[in-house]
C-alpha cells in the first residue's frame, strides 16, 4: 500500500514484513536513560517496537538537514536545531530544575529530548518559561495541599489529569504527579498494592516517600520468561517487595467457554533460574490468528490501578499511566481518586459498606476472578471497609469467553447493561453522538458494520430502557485519536508517537476508519501539545455542552479489550484485562439525565459541571491530515525537537 501526504507515503517495506507480526502497544514501557557514551542504550524493562523506535530517536536523533534525508547523530553531536519557522525557544535551564535533569539523564547521560543546547516549541506551546518545579522531593509541598484541598469539595468527581512538565502553571493546578498520589497527606501508609504491566522497580519505590519505602509492596505484573527474570532482578534488591505474575490461560484460536485468568504467585525475592520458567512464553501469543488480524493488545493484560492501605482507611486509584517515568512527564494521563475509605466496625454484616452503585462488590468480583490467595489479602482488607461513598460504576474485562448472564459482566455488555439500567432517556437521543478518544487501535474489520457501529455502538448508545432499537445510521460516531501534525508539534515531539502504537499494517486494512477520526485538541486543560495516553468515552448532545455519561478506562479501541461477539452472538470473547469507572449524572444528583460540560476543565464553576479534558466539539481531520502510524518514516517536516522520525 502506498498513500502519500506532506508526511511522506504510507509503505510497506519488507523490513515491515519482517516485523508485521510481532504485536505492538501504547502502554508498553520506554526508558530516557542513556549510556554514558553517548550510545543508546535499550530499556530496561519490555517494549513495544513503537517505544523501541522513540526510545532509538531520543538516544540517536535525526536532524533535518533541508529536506534531505536524515542523518543519525549521537546525542553528544547533536545541533541546535533551526529556530525558523518554529517559534520562540526554551534553553535547558528553564525546562528541567537541576535534580529532575540528572534524574531523566541517567548516569552522565544526555537527557532524552532535552539537552544542553536550547530547544524550540511552536508557538502557543509553552507561554511561560518557568516550569513546575521538579517532583524529586518527598516533602509535603503546596501542591499536594492544593491536591488535598481538592479531594474535599472542590473537585466533586475525583478525575484528575496527571501534571504535565511543559505547559503554564494554572493547568497542572488541579492535577496530581504519583508523588502526590503517595503523599502522607494522603494517608498513613499501611501497604500497597500496584497493578500495572511497564513496571521500573526503582523508579516506582522512589515515588513513595521515604518513610513509606520499606512498606510491603505487591506488584503484580505479566512478565514472562526473560524479562520476567529481570523484573525479579531489579525487584531484588527491595526486601518489601513481592511480585505476583499472572499467567493467562485462554486458548487463541480455539472455542470453549468459561476459560478464565489465574495467578501464578511468584514471591520469590530473586529471578528464578531459567531453566524453571514456565515454556510458553509471549510466542504463544503469537498464533496465527492473532498474526493475520495484527492485535496490538496481548503484551499489555493489566489494568492500571493501586491499592493503597492506610492506618486511617483505604483508596483505591484506577488510572492510564504505566509505572514508568515517562507516562508520568509530559503525556496526557487520566486518573480516579477514591474517596477514603473508613474501616468498618468489628462485626459489621458482609454486604455492610456497599455504595448505590455496588462498587465494592463489582471489585471484590473482578480481583476474586483470578483465583490468587495473595489477591484474596486484598479482598478481606476490601471487605473491612465503608465504600457507600463512592458515586462511580466498576466497569471492568476479564479475559475469557462468556455466555448467558455472564457475558453482561464484562466489556462493552456491562456498559451496555448500566447504561440501560441506570442512565436516562433523553428527547432526540438518537442525534446525541459517541465520542470515544485513545492512544491504540486494533483490527475492527472490512467495514464499519463488522463492530465499530453494530455491536460496540449498540452498547454505547443504550439509555435507559428504551425497547425502541436505534438503526446503525442514525448516531454519529467521532473518533479522538492524534494526527501527524498532534505529534510533531507535541513537547516530546515525534518520540511521543512511541505510545500510539497504530501500525501501518493495521491502517492500510481498515481505511474506512480513517473518515471518523478527529484530531486532538485539549486547550481546556492547555494539554494540545501533550500527546494522550488516556482513554475516554462519552455520548454527548449536538451542541457538545452536554454530555449523558463519560467513562475514562485503560481500554483502547479495540475488539481485545471491549470485547466480541462469537457463535452468533451467543457468545462473547474478551481478551484483555481493562478497568475504568462509569461517571452518570444520576448518582451526582442531576435529574436531568446529563451533565454539564465545563467550559475551562480547572474553573471552579458550576462545580457539577463535567471536565472533560479535551475540547469540544472535535475537530475533524481535513483532507491533509492523516493519523500517527507509528512504523512509517516521516522526513519532510522537523518535529519541536528539529529531529525527524525514521522508526527503523
Amino acid at each position: 500500500m502506498s498513500q502519500g501526504s506532506e508526511h511522506g507515503k504510507w509503505t510497506v517495506s519488507s523490513s515491515d514484513d519482517e516485523s508485521a507480526g510481532e504485536q505492538t502497544n501504547s502502554q508498553m514501557p520506554s526508558t530516557s536513560l542513556l549510556q554514558q557514551t553517548g550510545q543508546e542504550k535499550g530499556p530496561r524493562y519490555p517494549c513495544s517496537e513503537a517505544r523501541k523506535a522513540a526510545h532509538k530517536r531520543k538516544a540517536s536523533p535525526l536532524e533535518h538537514s533541508d529536506g534531505s534525508f536524515p542523518q543519525e547523530v549521537a546525542p553528544a553531536q547533536k545541533q541546535k536545531p533551526s529556530q525558523e519557522g518554529l517559534g520562540w525557544c526554551l534553553s535547558s535551564s528553564d525546562d528541567d530544575d537541576e535534580d529532575d535533569l540528572k534524574e531523566r539523564r541517567g548516569k552522565g547521560g544526555a537527557a532524552a529530548g532535552v539537552g544542553q543546547e536550547e530547544h524550540c516549541a511552536p508557538k502557543g506551546i509553552l507561554s511561560n518559561h518557568k516550569l513546575p518545579p521538579s517532583y524529586e522531593t518527598t516533602e509535603p509541598s503546596d501542591r499536594v495541599q492544593d491536591a488535598w484541598d481538592l479531594l474535599n469539595g472542590r473537585n466533586p468527581f475525583r478525575f484528575f489529569l496527571t501534571k504535565v512538565k511543559g505547559i503554564k502553571a494554572k493547568y497542572n493546578s488541579g492535577s496530581l504527579h504519583i508523588k502526590d498520589i503517595l503523599s502522607p497527606l494522603f494517608g498513613t501508609l499501611v501497604s500497597s498494592a500496584q497493578f500495572n504491566y511497564c513496571i521500573d522497580v526503582e523508579w516506582l519505590v522512589k515515588q513513595y516517600p521515604k518513610e513509606f519505602r520499606d512498606k510491603p509492596l505487591l506488584i503484580i505484573h505479566g512478565e514472562k520468561r526473560e524479562s520476567k527474570a529481570a523484573l525479579h532482578e531489579e525487584a531484588h534488591p527491595y526486601k518489601n517487595v513481592r511480585l505476583c505474575q499472572a499467567k493467562l490461560d485462554i486458548a487463541f484460536g480455539t472455542h470453549h467457554t468459561g476459560s478464565l485468568p489465574s495467578l501464578m504467585e511468584c514471591c520469590s525475592r530473586g529471578p528464578p533460574p531459567l531453566g524453571k520458567l514456565p515454556a510458553a512464553g509471549r510466542e504463544e501469543l503469537k498464533s496465527p490468528c492473532v498474526l493475520a488480524a495484527h492485535i496490538v493488545w496481548p503484551l499489555d493484560l493489566f489494568r492500571k490501578m493501586m491499592l493503597l492501605h492506610y492506618e486511617e482507611g483505604l483508596r483505591v486509584v484506577i488510572h492510564t499511566s504505566n509505572l514508568i517515568d515517562d507516562d508520568w512527564y509530559q503525556k496526557t494521563q487520566g486518573i480516579w481518586l477514591s474517596p477514603l475509605y473508613p474501616k468498618l466496625p468489628l462485626g459489621a454484616a458482609e454486604a455492610a459498606g456497599e455504595s448505590r452503585t455496588n462498587f465494592k462488590c463489582d471489585l471484590i468480583s473482578y480481583l476474586r476472578s483470578y483465583g490468587s490467595p495473595t489477591l484474596n489479602e486484598w479482598v478481606e482488607i476490601i471487605k473491612q471497609h465503608d465504600f457507600s461513598e463512592t458515586r462511580v460504576y466498576l466497569l471492568g474485562s476479564t479475559p475469557g469467553r462468556y455466555q448467558g448472564s455472564e457475558k453482561e459482566k464484562w466489556g462493552h455488555l456491562r456498559l451496555r447493561k448500566l447504561l440501560k439500567e441506570h442512565a436516562t432517556q433523553l428527547p432526540d437521543q438518537h442525534s446525541w453522538p459517541v465520542i470515544g478518544q485513545f492512544s491504540s487501535i486494533g483490527s475492527l474489520g472490512a467495514d464499519h458494520s463488522k463492530w465499530l457501529c453494530s455491536e460496540f455502538r449498540d452498547s454505547l448508545i443504550s439509555l435507559g430502557n428504551n425497547t425502541k432499537t436505534l438503526s446503525n445510521h442514525d448516531v454519529p460516531v467521532h473518533l479522538v485519536y492524534p494526527s501527524v501534525d498532534n505529534v510533531r508539534q507535541s513537547l516530546e515531539g515525534y518520540p511521543a508517537g512511541g505510545s500510539l502504537p497504530y501500525s501501518i499494517q493495521t491502517a492500510q486494512k481498515q481505511l474506512w476508519l480513517h473518515s471518523y477520526f478527529h484530531k486532538w485538541s485539549a486547550e481546556t486543560s492547555g494539554r494540545s501539545h501533550a500527546m494522550p495516553h488516556v482513554k475516554t468515552y462519552m455520548r454527548s448532545s449536538p451542541d457538545f455542552q452536554k454530555i449523558a455519561w463519560f467513562l475514562v478506562t485503560s481500554a483502547n479501541l479495540s475488539k481485545a479489550a471491549w470485547g466480541v461477539f462469537e457463535k452468533n452472538g451467543t457468545q462473547m470473547m474478551i481478551r484483555s484485562y481493562e478497568l475504568g469507572v462509569l461517571f452518570l449524572p444520576s448518582e451526582f444528583g442531576l435529574d436531568a439525565g446529563y451533565f454539564q460540560v465545563k467550559e475551562n476543565m480547572f474553573s471552579d464553576e458550576p462545580v457539577l459541571a463535567f471536565p472533560v479534558p479535551y475540547d469540544l466539539p472535535p475537530e475533524k481531520y481535513e483532507s491533509k491530515d492523516r493519523p500517527w502510524i507509528w512504523n512509517i518514516p516521516y522526513t519532510k517536516a522537523p518535529d519541536t525537537h528539529g529531529n525527524m522520525w525514521v522508526p527503523k
